[in-house]
Parts: structure tokens; C-alpha cells; sequence
């Protein structure tokens, strides 16, 4: 299974793979009933997860109902425990949407146009531009939620400063990258081309960069606070296996509120 997931990721194009995913997984999902694991997002329970990833397939990544990734898991229950955007809804620009949070966001939102998907290419999203080129006012949405993105764009720096501009002084968002933490510094090339190369050196074939240590520094230098949390760390062994979070950091980013005056 491993494999052929590795095999359909690398082959089929995103697009088609978006349209097809919420039919196909779940289907392939009936092998994985069980309960030793449940989806926070959807409440799904499997006997595992599905294996999921480009290069080197994650063990107890994806699940089959909602296609939550470790990294949305980990998102969801942190804005469960520690945020109230579940019950005020603030005005949300969510960056590049995955399925699995987006669905459950609408049902939370329902009408509300708090609620704002946007990509590039998408069928998902409900607004198509680049996020290096945002076209929204300064100061205009509470919460930003832009995940493995960055690595795919011309330049990041000049996205990360879109994102902050859009962003309310005092709000808050979280902006996930691939990370090698073993790097000091991010890794990029853009001489590169060649498919292969790519997946060699950035992990996908489409990543312009693989992100270092200095990741942080970037978004600081564009005007964001930055926090990580390590969050497996704050979960019990039961729910660690449980949820499958993953052991990747979270970042959250926000915009201080002295911001303001620059603003006025």
C-alpha cells in the first residue's frame, strides 16, 4: 500500500488527485476499520491510519474519511484546547485548503463569509490568486492559516510579508513549512528545475526549498512573533497513539498590536 500511494502521488496531478481524493480514500478506507485510532477532526476511528508521502510514505498518517494529515490533527486539537475561534469565528483567510480542515471549518462557519478559502490553482478554493500578490486590505482578517505552502512559491520572504500585511494587528495564524532542523540555514536553488532533482534535494518535486533552522528569522523579519510549540509533548502517550499528531513543531505566528500605530 506503501508504495502504490508513493507511486499515485508522484504520477497523477494535484488537481485531478483534489477531486478524486474524498471518494477514492474513504473507499480504500473499509481495510482499515478498527478503533485504535480516531480522527479529532472528524471523530472517524480506524485500526490505523493509511501510510501517506511523496517520497518516504508516513506509517499512521492519513485518514481515510476526512484525508487528515499528522499536521492537521495537531492544528485542530491545538485550536481546540487553546483558542476560541471554534465559538467566535473570527474573519479566517485559510491559505491553500485542505480538504480535511476546510469541510469541518465550513460546518463550523456555516453561512458566514468570516470564512475565506484561497489558492492559486485549487478547485477547492473559493478565491484564486497568489499569495505573494494578496489582493485584500491591509489589517483584514483575525486569523491566517497557511500550511506547506511557502516551499512551492517564487519567494517566501515576499509571502510572508503578504500574510502579516493582511492580518489584523493582534491576530494570530499558523504557517507550517517542511523543515530539515538540521539544517542551520534553508536550502534553495532555483537553477534547479529537473522533477527528479527536486524530489531528490527539496523532498517533492514541486518544493523550491527545503526550510533550515533560520525559518523563524524569516517570518520575525517579516514583522510576525513567532512561537513554537512542540506539541506531541504536551499530549499523553494514549493520545499521541490515539490521534497520531505527529512530532513536527507547531508555529504560530501573530502580529503585535503596536503594529496598529504603524498603521494609522
Amino acid at each position: 500500500m506503501k508504495h502504490l500511494i508513493r507511486l499515485i502521488l508522484n504520477l497523477v496531478p494535484r488537481k485531478f488527485l483534489q477531486r478524486i481524493a474524498s471518494w477514492a480514500v474513504p473507499a480504500v478506507g473499509i481495510f482499515y476499520m478498527g478503533r485504535g485510532r480516531e480522527c479529532p477532526i472528524c471523530g472517524s476511528r480506524y485500526r490505523r491510519f493509511m501510510p501517506y508521502g511523496y517520497v518516504q510514505p508516513r506509517e499512521d498518517a492519513l485518514c481515510p474519511s476526512c484525508l487528515s494529515l499528522e499536521r492537521h490533527r495537531m492544528i485542530w486539537l491545538w485550536m481546540e484546547r487553546n483558542t476560541d475561534l471554534f465559538k467566535s469565528h473570527p474573519r479566517l483567510l485559510h491559505i491553500a485548503p485542505e480538504r480535511a480542515l476546510m469541510q469541518h471549518f465550513r460546518e463550523l462557519y456555516g453561512s458566514s463569509e468570516n470564512y475565506i478559502t484561497a489558492d492559486l490553482e485549487s478547485p477547492l478554493a473559493d478565491k484564486h490568486f497568489d499569495v505573494q500578490n494578496i489582493p485584500m486590505e491591509e489589517s483584514s482578517v483575525d486569523v491566517i492559516i497557511c500550511n506547506h505552502l511557502l516551499e512551492h512559491v517564487d519567494d517566501d520572504r515576499l509571502a510572508m510579508r503578504e500574510l502579516h500585511r493582511v492580518l489584523r494587528p493582534g491576530g494570530w495564524g499558523i504557517i507550517l513549512v517542511p523543515e530539515d532542523r538540521s539544517l542551520a540555514t534553508t536550502y534553495e536553488d532555483n537553477s534547479i528545475t529537473d522533477p527528479k532533482e527536486r524530489t531528490r534535494l527539496f523532498g517533492q518535486y514541486d518544493h523550491r526549498r527545503v526550510y533550515g533552522r533560520d525559518y523563524d528569522q524569516r517570518l520575525r523579519e517579516a514583522g510576525f512573533e513567532v512561537e513554537r510549540i512542540e506539541f506531541a509533548e504536551r499530549l499523553t502517550e494514549w493520545e499521541r497513539r490515539l490521534y497520531s499528531p505527529g512530532e513536527d513543531n507547531l508555529v504560530v505566528v501573530r502580529k503585535p498590536l503596536d503594529m496598529a500605530t504603524n498603521i494609522e
